[in-house]
């Protein structure tokens, strides 16, 4: 069962955690990271991506940058930015964006429950991207973002973060996007001790974002298993940052797609196409959002259109029955020639956070049509990881975003 354990904690000291909190490494292309960090010496994108302290010249995955980033870091601590827990910790981390809340524990899982298929994925990962990260923590010694995971919830662990939420907060704070952050600590010994029992008992943890971080984390420590043959398996490097969510408190948004021509088709052309495969409802130029599944809007030629899915092409199976396999395997191969999305140019993905204006202004400059997806859910997600089964590419966007710096494991102690 589920092994997730408090551990000892680096945080930022009192009044920093603002200053100190950034969004993750992998939202910023490399000239956004520079801006962000610009007149921000306390962020912790310095450290996520050290590379900003160099000219752009510089190789971003050379030795010395991951080396620039283990400096930042524990100069840091160093200079008391950070605090060092005395004892091992949960940490309840409780977001806030547009009036919905959701609450989840920081917290350390277990490489082996990876390994064991008890944590699930549900995408593949670039050994590219990978190995950046495992630079990154290698050398740093220490997991600065945590791993997003999610669980079905559980009544004895949601009694004792409501209980911690009635305490006052180590952070409260709003960042520049307008989310809320708040932190508690869970540091009584029968507190630790009922989160600690309830999830040995939950048999799935999945990985809603971050898989990349994950499988570094844990190559990271199956590494040092291996410099450390006779370890014991309480070491550090055994475990990763987390934070776990429960099921129903957590929000993903529509992953909507442009096309960038229509292969050959008149508008007029293409939209009798739609209507032999979909049922098509012209909407007019208001932006108009799908509200059920099996149903997608599409902006073309300066119009909205709902369009809803026929039941001889919905599919009982995890991963052919989501919509966005469905448009993919009925409409994008088929008819406009996508064959593989995540490869082809002529395709690109519109995280819902952006909002259907994005949308309207893709088609406007170097797109031909656009197509607003319904959002895949949390129970659709866990279907296609309890199957073995990987997502289409880019079917979930999750909001909000967990910040990094808040919570920082030590992988030597």
């Amino acid at each position: 069962m589920a092994d997730i354990r408090p551990f000892l904690g680096i945080r930022p000291k009192e009044g920093e955690a603002d200053k100190i909190a950034a969004l993750p490494y992998d939202v910023y292309n490399r000239q956004e990271a520079k801006a962000a960090v610009a007149g921000n010496p306390l962020s912790f994108l310095n450290i996520d991506r050290a590379e900003t302290q160099f000219e752009d010249s510089q190789d971003m995955y050379a030795p010395e940058v991951y080396e620039k980033a283990h400096d930042l870091l524990w100069d840091m601590v160093a200079q008391g930015h950070f605090v060092k827990e005395e004892k091992r910790c949960y940490y309840v981390y409780e977001l806030t964006m547009e009036g919905r809340v959701q609450t989840g524990i920081a917290a350390c899982a277990s490489i082996d429950d990876y390994q064991n298929e008890i944590i699930k994925k549900h995408e593949n990962t670039r050994a590219d991207k990978e190995q950046d990260r495992i630079n990154h923590v290698n050398i740093c010694d220490a997991q600065t973002g945590p791993i997003f995971l999610a669980y079905r919830s559980n009544e004895i662990i949601n009694r004792v973060v409501d209980d911690a939420k009635s305490r006052e907060a180590l952070y409260d704070f709003m960042a520049d996007d307008g989310v809320r952050h708040r932190v508690f600590l869970i540091e009584k010994e029968e507190e630790i001790s009922a989160i600690e029992n309830a999830f040995s008992r939950i048999q799935e943890i999945y990985i809603a974002d971050g898989h990349h971080r994950a499988a570094s984390a844990v190559k990271v420590g199956l590494l040092r298993r291996e410099e450390n043959p006779g370890y014991s398996g309480e070491e550090e490097f055994n475990y990763f940052l987390s934070v776990l969510f429960p099921h129903d408190q957590l929000m993903i948004m529509d992953y909507n797609r442009v096309v960038k021509d229509l292969n050959g088709m008149a508008e007029d052309v293409f939209l009798s196409k739609m209507r032999e495969l979909f049922s098509v409802k012209p909407c007019g130029a208001k932006p108009v959002k799908p509200q059920k599944k099996g149903t997608f809007a599409m902006y073309l030629a300066g119009g909205w259109y709902l369009c809803e899915i026929s039941d001889a092409d919905k599919s009982d199976d995890p991963v052919e029955g989501l919509d966005v396999s469905i448009l993919q395997n009925v409409l994008l191969s088929p008819v406009l020639g996508i064959g593989d999305p995540k490869t082809d140019k002529r395709i690109d993905f519109v995280g819902g956070i952006r909002g259907m204006e994005e949308l309207e202004r893709r088609v406007r400059t170097d797109c031909a049509v656009a197509f607003a997806m319904y959002p895949t859910s949390i129970e659709e997600l866990f279907d296609v990881a309890d199957a073995k089964r990987l997502m289409p590419p880019k079917s979930t966007w999750f909001e909000p975003k967990l910040r990094s710096g808040l919570f920082i494991h030590a992988l030597s102690e």
